[in-house]
């Protein structure tokens, strides 16, 4: 009887090891494929992280955090990890991805606005109808807002902007 209370505690011990650390994902390099911009990514080493032609455009050169990708057919801009791992939508400004300001850009996730910092990290989680850059700590925002055509571009209008800082905590003062 002794000898089989020993032997759960000594499997436990044994089957309850650390997983081993994740190794930091390497720096990626471009590789042009054909004319248009589509490309993909090798290591350090020169293995094929993101086979060449599987995105439409790579707007990054060397992905150290984060890299600018459009997906084909789709045309939306993704943010991507070293890892290759898509990280979330990035709002297409100005045909490419959203200029950071403040150290922040806006990205997308079902319509919704909200914003990422440089290092991929999702600072204010996407909840707004309408969203502008950072400006002065802060950036102008709406929950409902209307898209108005203009002849390239286009812009918004809504009668409840507000302000939200940093954190996406209401500012009181525009």
């Amino acid at each position: 009887m002794q000898k089989k209370l020993l032997s759960v505690p000594l499997l436990l011990l044994m089957s309850c090891t650390a997983a081993a650390p994740k190794k930091k994902a390497e720096n990626l390099y471009l590789i042009k494929y054909g004319e248009a911009g589509s490309g993909g990514y090798i290591n350090q080493a020169g293995d094929t992280i993101v086979p060449a032609g599987k995105y439409e455009f790579c707007f990054t050169d060397t992905i150290r955090r984060l890299g600018m990708v459009s997906e084909k057919g789709t045309g939306k801009i993704m943010a991507i990890n070293p890892d290759a791992e898509v990280l979330f939508e990035v709002f297409n400004f100005d045909n490419g991805p959203d200029y950071p300001q403040e150290g922040l850009f806006r990205i997308i996730k079902d319509g919704r606005f909200g914003y990422a910092d440089t290092a991929g990290n999702v600072v204010i989680e996407p909840r707004f109808a309408c969203a502008f850059p950072f400006e002065n700590g802060r950036a102008r925002v709406a929950d409902d807002c209307t898209t108005i055509p203009e002849i390239e571009h286009s812009s918004w209008a809504s009668a409840n902007w507000y302000y939200v800082d940093r954190e996406g905590k209401i500012r009181k003062d525009p």
